[in-house]
């Protein structure tokens, strides 16, 4: 089905983006229309409140299901989808209309194209993209974009207070979380190999991007695979040094830092850390992660 076929279900944040969604919303309904899209919109009015429309609504219904905002929209629909059942068909839409939209810059979008993600949609030719699954404190959840854990994490935590500056907000938790600066001793289980580290930061990353950080350039949706980045110890002035690097890539080349993929891996650590998947602030270690091949189709 294509165009005036389609009927989509759009979960639509109107406090993403520092509540710039609320005023697009008005273009968003246009574009929709102008595209011969059927598109019934359900507003969201609490964090987590997108879990719990997905699980209500009637799929059958719908060509596909949209998620409006920011990565952690996105994040709780995949969950509403995905926790309603694990194999779901209906395709998944992608509006970045919030603050990070990493996910969404592996489908070449930005908040300022948000218009092609409509397009997208209208095309009406979504592929199977690869799931990220984590298990913390007998709960499972699932991601499309990354889980950290460590200095990634704690620029999170810090970066939430600061999103009505946009992306600049998570270079802000960059410098502030420097002044904190340690390792964590940590235990990685990959697949059939055990590591012992201090490090920085671990990053499981799905896709390319966390916020504008290419924190993992090689990662690919289809690989089957989740890509690792470990920074192991390295002192405040030259990770200063080095942080333009992570805009680029380029810092998967110091001698600090590790990369590596895997199917599946545990992390433990002597004491819970909080981990940030998708850009949340939700679970800790223990912690254990499965990459899920092709486990939901998105529009693209």
């Amino acid at each position: 089905m294509r165009g005036t076929n389609m009927n989509v279900c759009v979960i639509y944040n109107p406090r993403a983006g520092n509540s710039r969604a609320k005023k697009l919303l008005p273009q968003v309904q246009r574009a929709f229309h102008a595209g011969g899209i059927q598109a019934d919109i359900l507003q969201t009015e609490f964090p987590g409140h997108a879990v719990e429309l997905v699980q209500q609504i009637p799929l059958e219904n719908y060509d596909g299901i949209v998620a409006a905002g920011g990565d952690g929209t996105i994040f709780e629909v995949l969950n509403g989808l995905l926790k309603r059942d694990p194999f779901v068909d209906v395709p998944l839409g992608v509006l970045p209309i919030g603050t990070g939209n990493a996910f969404a810059r592996d489908l070449d979008l930005t908040n300022r194209t948000w218009q092609r993600g409509i397009e997208f949609i209208a095309r009406n030719q979504p592929s199977p993209v690869d799931v990220g699954t984590f298990r913390t404190n007998g709960n499972l959840f699932y991601f499309l974009n990354i889980l950290g854990m460590g200095f990634v994490t704690d620029i999170a935590r810090t970066a939430s207070h600061f999103k009505w500056l946009g992306n600049m907000a998570y270079s802000i938790g960059v410098f502030v979380q420097l002044a904190r600066l340690s390792a964590t001793p940590v235990i990685l289980e990959a697949d059939d190999r055990t590591l012992t580290r201090e490090m920085i930061f671990v990053e499981v990353s799905n896709s390319r991007y966390t916020s504008n950080f290419l924190i993992t350039p090689h990662a690919s949706l289809v690989d089957g695979k989740l890509d690792v980045v470990v920074l192991n110890p390295m002192s405040r002035w030259r990770l200063i040094r080095s942080f333009p690097k992570i805009f680029t890539g380029e810092h998967i080349h110091l001698p600090e830092v590790e990369t590596f993929q895997v199917n599946r891996l545990r992390i433990t650590t002597d004491t819970g850390r909080l981990l940030s998947p998708d850009g949340e602030l939700l679970g800790s270690t223990p912690v254990e992660i499965e990459c899920i091949p092709g486990a939901i189709r998105v529009f693209q």
